[in-house]
């Protein structure tokens, strides 16, 4: 068994808490592969959220789901900051999970990045939403400009949330050169 990279290591943590007919949100479309997975998870009957600022991303994602025959009646894409998750997403609307990929969009615009202001209020609006068991993933590339600052203020965030509402895990390798990302996954606890 290899030890898996964050990315794949998210995508296990969505795989085991996903059903089908579930509600999951992409708070960073990017390229589109972590809505395409969690459209495949969830199915027809489920639904799936993204956010992404830039408009590429929408683009991108839009055509990935169309490429893989993905229907999208229950897909909706946003572009728009995933500060807007709370504001966006019906009043009581749950969601099984949540997934944010920190940084910039791969292929794209290396100046337009994820900061953290905007993030926090991102995961506290899924957090509004979470249901129980359900995660917040955050995978943070941080090997940019202000990507260490954003990445020290997720997990600082994570690091203080309640105990006994939710339970917080940091996965990362120790080893690795060159910022290898690292993921936080909040689970509701209560």
């Amino acid at each position: 068994m290899k030890i898996k990279s964050a990315l794949e290591f998210s995508h296990e943590l969505l795989s085991e808490t996903v059903n089908s007919g579930d509600t999951v949100v992409d708070c960073t479309m990017g390229n589109g592969h972590d809505t395409l997975f969690a459209a495949n998870l969830v199915g027809p009957q489920g639904t799936v959220y993204g956010f992404d600022i830039q408009a590429q991303a929408v683009e991108n994602t839009q055509a990935l789901l169309k490429a893989n025959q993905i229907p999208t009646k229950n897909v909706y894409l946003y572009n728009i900051s995933h500060a807007k998750v709370d504001e966006i997403l019906p009043y009581e609307t749950m969601i099984s999970d949540a997934i944010f990929n920190l940084g910039y969009l791969p292929g794209g615009d290396k100046t337009i990045v994820t900061y953290p202001e905007t993030t926090i209020a991102g995961i506290k609006g899924c957090l509004n939403h979470l249901c129980h068991n359900g995660l917040v993933i955050v995978v943070a590339y941080y090997g940019h400009p202000g990507g260490e600052r954003e990445k020290n203020t997720v997990l600082e965030f994570g690091s203080q949330l309640d105990q006994k509402r939710y339970s917080v895990l940091k996965y990362s390798f120790l080893n690795q050169q060159h910022f290898p990302p690292i993921l936080m996954a909040i689970q509701r606890i209560d």
